[in-house]
């Protein structure tokens, strides 16, 4: 990457600020904003009327996996499977990212603990080495119904790339999978099961979750705040299960699956998120609660593209459309930037990271936005 430039001016730009769009310029001086004006500047990159947003800040996304695992057992060279994802990351408007690692495995899982600790270990040697565009941390999902999961937990969570957590359990019959025929269609497809071996499999994972989550659960949330690690849940769908987030600290709702759950949760000071590819397809994959129904209901607060990190912008400009951009940008900015307790970015303001994307899209429309330039930190990235 090239060095810091000492100043940069951005002109002619629809800059989405905190509460509206302003028409005008914004000064970059090492690697922070410096001024955000009104009207054109004389000297500058003229951006011809796009969209400045604030880099993208981006919590939950296993995308990872997939440049690592491109073909079943065929592991690729993990530095260059974490430059691949990182560039897609980076060309999709996210300066921040958190990558999504699972600890606690079962025999449904293509890698192994040892995977897990070889990807965290490359993100922590590239960030060193700057061999990245996007600045990565690592978020631990913890499948606390698997019976390794506290020592898998303890094998990471000394990483100081580490910066969030998030207590899940995909046990039949309970939070993503309450339906058994969605189940049955998620896990019988996908690993090719007759029905007794899908009935014996359900068995095993109803067992494993009432001998092991109550413990984990408890376990890793102790560990996590002795840590400063962000907590977040996954998939809550009852108020019993709100209730036992918030004793255990839980500062992110990731996912929660009825309008119950997500509107609970918001009452009792966590903060929602749910998943943008919820938003572009029009609702959930998994037949659980759409993410614009909690926008009707005004309890949505942050945006995680998941599987597909071009859905974060997407998700903001179709969103645009029904509560205005500023407040669809905070989704993706602002809001997940202060739940991971980053409070130098995420939004475009004096003294701020100059982390800066130039996008050219139309509010709501169906055609996908742009991402025409990446800044970070004030250096062109993408």
């Amino acid at each position: 990457m090239s060095s810091l430039p000492t100043e940069e001016v951005f002109t002619n730009a629809r800059i989405v600020l905190d509460d509206e769009v302003l028409h005008g310029s914004v000064l970059v001086r090492d690697g922070r904003i410096a001024d955000v004006s009104e009207g054109t500047a004389r000297n500058g990159l003229d951006c011809a009327g796009d969209h400045i947003l604030p880099g993208l800040v981006e919590l939950h996304t296993d995308h990872l996996e997939g440049h690592y695992l491109p073909r079943p057992k065929v592991r690729w060279n993990i530095h260059a499977a974490l430059q691949a994802h990182d560039a897609q990351v980076a060309g999709s408007g996210i300066t921040t990212v958190f990558d999504a690692l699972r600890v606690g495995m079962d025999e449904d899982a293509a890698l192994g603990s040892k995977d897990m600790a070889d990807m965290a270990d490359a993100i922590t040697e590239a960030t060193a080495d700057d061999r990245l565009r996007a600045e990565h941390f690592i978020h631990l999902r913890c499948e606390v119904s698997a019976p390794d999961v506290i020592p898998a937990f303890e094998r990471l969570a000394g990483n100081g790339r580490v910066r969030l957590a998030s207590l899940m359990d995909h046990a039949p019959g309970q939070r993503q999978f309450v339906d058994l025929q969605t189940y049955r269609t998620y896990y019988q497809g996908k690993m090719r099961m007759t029905d007794a071996e899908f009935d014996r499999f359900c068995a095993r994972r109803i067992a494993e979750s009432e001998a092991n989550s109550p413990r984990s659960r408890r376990t890793i949330a102790d560990r996590c705040r002795e840590a400063g690690i962000t907590l977040a849940s996954h998939d809550d769908a009852t108020a019993d299960h709100v209730e036992e987030s918030r004793d255990l600290g839980i500062a992110l709702a990731e996912f929660p699956t009825t309008l119950e759950a997500a509107r609970l949760s918001r009452e009792a000071g966590l903060s929602v998120l749910m998943g943008a590819p919820n938003v572009v397809r029009g609702g959930s994959h998994s037949g659980n609660v759409s993410a614009k129904d909690l926008v009707e209901i005004g309890v949505l607060d942050v945006l995680s593209s998941d599987y597909v990190p071009f859905s974060l912008i997407q998700a903001t400009f179709l969103l645009a459309g029904s509560i205005g951009l500023p407040e669809a940008a905070a989704m993706v900015t602002r809001t997940p930037a202060r739940v991971a307790n980053l409070d130098d970015r995420g939004a475009i303001r004096p003294g701020l990271r100059a982390d800066l994307i130039r996008v050219r899209a139309e509010v709501g429309a169906a055609v996908p936005p742009v991402v025409r330039s990446v800044w970070r930190e004030g250096r062109r990235v993408a």
